[in-house]
This record gives C-alpha cells, structure tokens and sequence, in this order.
C-alpha cells in the first residue's frame, strides 16, 4: 500500500534508537535532495550540510562527553558516549548569517524547514532521524570540529540517523487546542 504525505507525515517519530547498519549513501543523498526544495524567503538557500565522517563524529563525541563530564559527572558521560557512539549516521546543518534581521528570522526558518523535508524523506525509506539542538551544537570547538565560521554560520541542528530499533509511541493535542478562528 503506497502512504500519502499524510500518512508519512503522521507517523515518522524522532528516533533515539538505532540499528547499527548504516544506511547506504545514496538513500542520504536522495533524501537530501527532496530536503533542498524547502521554501525560502527570496529563494537564499541559506543551509549548508556537514556529513561527518568517523573522525569528525568521534571528535563531536569527545567533546560531547567532556560537556556532560564538567556538568553531570564520568559516569553520566560515559553512558552519552556509549549512546552516542551507537549511531550510525551524522549530519550537521548551518544557516548562512545575515546581517538583515528579518532575512536572518527567514533564513533560519527556511533551514528548519529544510530539516523537516529531510526528516520526512528519510522516513520514506525507513530511516529514522533525531534533530539535536544541545549543547555540544552551540560550543564554540563544534563549529572548528565542522570547520565553519560562527560569523557566517550557525548551526541549525545536529541530526542523527539511521534504521529504527524502536519506534516510539505518539500523540499529539487535537487541533481545537491550538486553532483560534477570526471573525
């Protein structure tokens, strides 16, 4: 049975779990290319990708794990570590800066929507995705890590990816919670 965007839309989660097989390069690539058609303000294409190899992703780790360490303690970063070493699949994704406010509030829209169109693509092929927005995303070592100029950029997301190991459970308020009509 083919799923409509609906359907996909409704049922792709946020992952936490992965398989350890990565999933082939084309199948990122594919899903790249549907995320590129995000809209955007004056059409700017504002985001960059950064697909991280094992250097950079256990480099990303390391200082993760040196974060969690400052904050919480070895034991709790060593268990971020083993997580963290458990994904198989790294993406970082960058607005460009501008020095327009208002483009700078549209560009980084249009970055977020970009995120979701690849959340959504990978989820057409069964691959899972988490976007990330946590510490180790706005420490100063992450942009040298992912090699960008936090003048010209900044980091919109880490997004982890994958297969499923677990597909959580989902639900969301009906839209008489949020929906407001206007005379």
């Amino acid at each position: 049975m083919t799923q409509t965007i609906n359907d996909i839309i409704r049922s792709r989660r946020t992952i936490g779990s992965f398989k350890p097989e990565v999933p082939a390069a084309s199948m990122i690539e594919a899903a790249l290319e549907v995320a590129r058609w995000a809209p955007n303000h004056k059409k700017t294409e504002p985001w960059r990708v950064y697909w991280f190899g094992p250097q950079t992703t256990a480099a990303v780790i390391q200082l993760n794990s040196s974060l969690i360490e400052k904050k919480k303690g070895a034991t709790e970063a060593e268990a971020k570590r083993k997580s963290w070493s458990a994904i198989p699949g790294w993406l970082a994704v960058t607005c460009v800066r501008s020095s327009d406010p208002f483009r700078a509030e549209e560009d980084y829209a249009a970055c977020c929507c970009f995120i979701q169109n690849l959340m959504i693509a990978l989820w057409t092929s069964e691959i899972g995705s988490k976007w990330s927005t946590g510490d180790v995303t706005r420490d100063p070592e992450f942009d040298r890590l992912i090699g960008i100029n936090p003048e010209t950029e900044r980091v919109a997301g880490l997004i982890w990816y994958g297969f499923p190991a677990v597909i959580p459970a989902q639900s969301r308020q009906p839209v008489s919670s949020f929906l407001r009509r206007l005379e």
